[in-house]
Order: C-alpha cells, then structure tokens, then sequence
C-alpha cells in the first residue's frame, strides 16, 4: 500500500494545505466536497501540486507533521523544485 503526503493550493496560489492520506484521489474528492479539513472547505484549498509517495504509513506522517512546521516561503520553494508552473497534478 502507498501512502502519500501532499500539499493543495486553492486558484490563487494564495494558500497551502498539507495532509497526508492511503488514498490521495479519495481524500481530494472529499476536500473538493467539503467533507474534508474545515481549513480547505474555508479557503477553496482543492488543487493537488505536490505530493510524496512513501511505502510506509509512520514515514508519510513524519514528513506531513515536518512540512507543516516549515515557513511557507520553505514549501513553496520544495514545491516549485518538481512543479514550477504551479500546475495541478493528477494522481
């Protein structure tokens, strides 16, 4: 099983969610629903533009909890490193 941590934007690359799930396309359909965090409901945060593979569950939490504790300017430049363009991913 494959475990991922991601990080959404809303339209305006004005916002960042970082979460972690088993099932990434499950977990954006639940934030896109607003069924998901109340902070993606709140600020439209739906588009997938980074995310992690990780074959252990422990090991995508880890680094979901590291991301969160980073300054913005930190994720967005981690981000820009493998999508510069800021393009939506699919999964």
């Amino acid at each position: 099983m494959s475990y991922y941590c991601y990080i959404l934007s809303d339209k305006n690359r004005k916002f960042l969610y970082v979460g972690y799930s088993n099932d990434l396309k499950k977990r954006i359909t639940q934030h896109k629903s607003g069924t998901g965090a109340n902070f993606t409901k709140k600020y439209f945060v739906f588009d997938l533009i980074y995310f992690e593979i990780f074959n252990n569950s422990n090991l995508a939490r880890k680094r979901e909890k590291q991301l969160k504790n980073w300054h913005k300017e930190w994720k967005w430049n981690l981000i820009k490193k493998s999508n510069p363009q800021l393009n939506i991913l699919e999964i």
